[in-house]
């Protein structure tokens, strides 16, 4: 190839067949087979580009050059600086850059190269922690729908303690099969704050009811988060959950009624600083005294001991028949045990409990009946 005649060509040619001639000698490069002499001087040819006045000849180097791992370093570097939508291309693709060179673009450029850093074939850890850290929205959506984002579990919470509110991140998260329950229940408080500010605002409930309704959603959901959740995953859950005040005895008690025991020996454990293996070998052996004094160290209130005492009662006796056939009657089963316990006592804290658990006895027979019609159709 004489590098002379091909850069005279360039100057005179449209920006169109610059552009095709750009891309031609970019492929050339990195797929003939030729001398290295021959190479130097396309790689020289390919320099000069660099310096091309239309954009397109500069974007078809990027397009041929931007995912080969062969391609000359400081060529890929000078895209990557240049128009954000050349820029993008060789950011999305290119193998050549570090870790640390990533993290520095995503802390300093625009969210269409923050957007590109997060569809690259593979991101590491590291840059992922900075675009959950510093990158805008769209990078954000952009890294939980990659598929080969390595995302570690703090990423996760700062995406959603930043973008929570936002409903294009909040079902990017949910999207995620690796989304850990604490950040599941986070997402969960999230959205219902937000309907309760909006049943507030619209004027649709009493304040005092609408805060009622959205805390006893919340809870129903968090009861069903840990329910699905492995055992091993359920202290970090217990943890988030009495650090951000939400580790009551209400969603406590309304775990046990539901047959969720696990949980509620995790949080026993963690309260009362026991080890989980003791907790457990209390519950199950039903031994009263042992259990009551764990509860005092978890500093859980005294009126509502008998309640768990019944519903575990119930849970214990269900278990050794070989568990519940109905889990919504289990629940009812359970919480009829744990009202008649109540049923002459007028504490205003249990009062409380006492009409959360019927609220809660209702839900769950409405839901068994939904579930029974949905069987009657499907037959």
């Amino acid at each position: 190839m004489i590098l002379g005649e091909f850069l005279q060509w360039m100057a005179l040619a449209p920006a169109g067949q610059r552009a095709e001639a750009g891309h031609a000698l970019a492929c050339a490069y990195l797929y003939s087979e030729e001398d290295a002499e021959t190479k130097t001087a396309m790689e020289a040819a390919l320099t000069v580009l660099l310096d091309d006045e239309a954009p397109e000849v500069r974007y078809a180097l990027a397009d041929a050059l931007g995912a080969s791992e062969i391609a000359p370093r400081h060529i890929i570097v000078s895209l990557a600086a240049d128009h954000a939508e050349i820029s993008a291309v060789v950011l999305s693709r290119s193998p050549l850059f570090i870790d640390a060179e990533l993290v520095d673009i995503v802390a300093a450029a625009s969210v269409i190269l923050q957007e590109a850093v997060a569809r690259r074939p593979v991101v590491s850890k590291i840059v992922a922690a900075a675009i959950a850290e510093v990158g805008e929205r769209e990078a954000c959506v952009a890294l939980l729908a990659n598929p080969e984002g390595a995302i570690a579990r703090i990423s996760f919470q700062r995406i959603a303690e930043r973008f929570g509110e936002d409903p294009k991140v909040r079902q990017a998260l949910f999207g995620r099969e690796d989304l850990s329950p604490a950040v599941h229940q986070l997402l969960v408080r999230s959205l219902g704050d937000q309907l309760g500010a909006m049943l507030i605002e619209k004027s649709w409930l009493p304040e005092a009811r609408a805060r009622t309704v959205t805390r006893e959603a919340c809870d129903r959901a968090t009861v069903a988060i840990a329910a699905e959740s492995e055992t091993e995953e359920l202290p970090a859950l217990v943890e988030h959950l009495r650090v951000t005040g939400q580790l009551t005895t209400a969603l406590l008690l309304r775990a046990v009624c539901a047959g969720n025991v696990a949980f509620f020996e995790t949080a026993l454990g963690v309260l009362a600083r026991v080890p989980l293996r003791r907790i457990t070998s209390l519950v199950r052996a039903g031994r009263i005294s042992a259990l009551r004094a764990a509860y005092s160290r978890a500093g859980l209130p005294p009126v509502a001991f008998d309640a768990f005492v019944a519903a575990l009662g119930v849970w214990r006796q269900v278990a050794a028949n070989g568990g519940p056939e109905d889990r919504y009657r289990f629940t009812v089963q359970t919480v009829d045990a744990v009202l008649a316990r109540y049923a002459n006592i007028s504490d205003g804290e249990m009062n409380e409990l006492a009409s959360m658990l019927r609220r809660f006895a209702a839900d769950q027979t409405r839901e068994a009946a939904r579930d029974y019609a949905r069987a009657a159709v499907a037959a």
